[in-house]
């Protein structure tokens, strides 16, 4: 056996010579083979032990996923790519969980129309029966009690504010912003900054909502707003904001077709009332081609809060529960704030330090906007919903 505790090149070559003479004696080598075989067995075995108890990782949402995948799809309905940053939602999640097809049903429908699509597809189980709806605050208390809906807690509950989600699971807000005039500056020379200047004769043909007052929750909410301004509240405001866009229609200011931004882009409806986060994401989007402002008017401001809920028809219950987890988990969220929507989770991950600064410093400003209660938003919307038709008498039309 060599070893280096000798210094001396004569010990070495003496003990090289001696190690030879053994071998050549057979049996003489036994003992020292024992000697030095324990304890080269037991070192290994001593320091493989703890690594044989560690607990391996366990994807929390792995069964859910297996689960998702033997239904192979989710059904989606009311989800625009340039909406609150969808078109990232969607790459988002079919990265991270490839092999569920997303259907995506008519981008363009009001919260109204995905309500009637759970209805209309209560016994079809094919692709026409969205999973999962993104509605706005007001319809997911209306989708549970007419029983439209089914429960279901995301991972990350205990995070949604209690005053936005409902106490069993049937539904949750999943991000808000406030309303705002989307402006093509390429076509206003002087972009409107209140309500009451929409008035003027200036924005002769250039007025739009973003969706129909009698099914689109935005649009609904965009009326109220005008009425706000006016300084009424209630249902007052209701029906004053009626009164203003009759105003607003027999100046022949109003375009009455469901406006999104290519119609802004085109110079088709260059003003828009729509939220803020679509107006800033599609100036981005736009480029400079051409440029659009975001005016949030000072009176009437209103914030929207829209919210989630799985179909109690869910074709696809289990690829609907894992699309939940990802849009309520931080990645899912700060896809919203890439959109410059405000997660319903923000105060929880600003505090948890798990929104970058520079995403946290993009989201606009909120000061001032009214968040109404779902009892008030409904109470408005009966009111617009009944007079629009008689006090307004237009029909508002998809866009060409």
């Amino acid at each position: 056996m060599r070893t280096k505790k000798f210094a001396f090149q004569l010990l070495v070559l003496f003990v090289i010579a001696a190690t030879l003479l053994s071998a050549c004696g057979g049996a003489a080598t036994e003992a020292p083979a024992a000697a030095t075989e324990a304890p080269v067995v037991e070192a290994p075995a001593a320091t493989e032990a703890p690594v044989m108890t560690e607990a391996p990782v366990v994807d929390p949402m792995a069964e859910l996923y297996a689960a998702a995948l033997e239904e192979g799809m989710l059904t989606t309905i009311a989800l625009p790519h340039d909406w609150c940053n969808y078109g990232g939602m969607f790459e988002g999640f079919k990265a991270k969980y490839p092999g569920i097809e997303v259907n995506e049903l008519d981008p363009g429908a009001g919260s109204g129309e995905e309500i009637e699509a759970i209805k209309a597809n209560k016994d079809n189980p094919g692709p026409q029966a969205p999973d999962v709806i993104d509605v706005g605050l007001a319809f997911g208390p209306s989708s549970k009690d007419e029983g439209l809906i089914q429960p279901y807690k995301v991972a990350t509950w205990d995070d949604i504010p209690d005053s936005a989600k409902d106490a069993e699971g049937y539904w949750y807000v999943d991000y808000y912003g406030v309303l705002a005039f989307e402006v093509n500056t390429a076509e206003v020379a002087n972009p409107p900054a209140e309500y009451a200047d929409l008035l003027k004769p200036e924005y002769n043909g250039q007025v739009a909502l973003s969706g129909d007052p009698l099914t689109s929750n935005a649009a609904a909410l965009s009326v109220w707003a005008a009425g706000l301004a006016t300084g009424a509240t209630g249902d007052e405001a209701a029906t004053a904001g009626l009164e203003f866009f009759k105003q607003l229609n027999e100046a022949g200011n109003f375009v009455p077709i469901d406006g999104d931004s290519r119609t802004v882009g085109i110079g088709e409806t260059p003003i828009l009332i729509d939220w803020n986060y679509n107006s800033i994401a599609n100036d981005m989007a736009l480029a400079g081609n051409p440029d659009l402002v975001t005016n949030v008017p000072t009176k009437g401001s209103i914030a929207g809060m829209y919210v989630q809920a799985i179909s109690a028809y869910a074709p696809h219950p289990n690829a609907a529960k894992l699309w939940m987890e990802y849009i309520y988990s931080d990645e899912g969220q700060l896809k919203y704030a890439e959109g410059f929507c405000y997660p319903i989770r923000y105060n929880a991950m600003m505090a948890a330090g798990t929104i970058p600064a520079e995403i946290s410093a993009q989201l606009p400003s909120t000061e001032g906007a009214f968040f109404p209660t779902i009892d008030e938003i409904n109470s408005a919307k009966a009111v617009i919903s009944e007079g629009w038709p008689t006090v307004v008498g237009v029909e508002v039309k998809p866009s060409p």
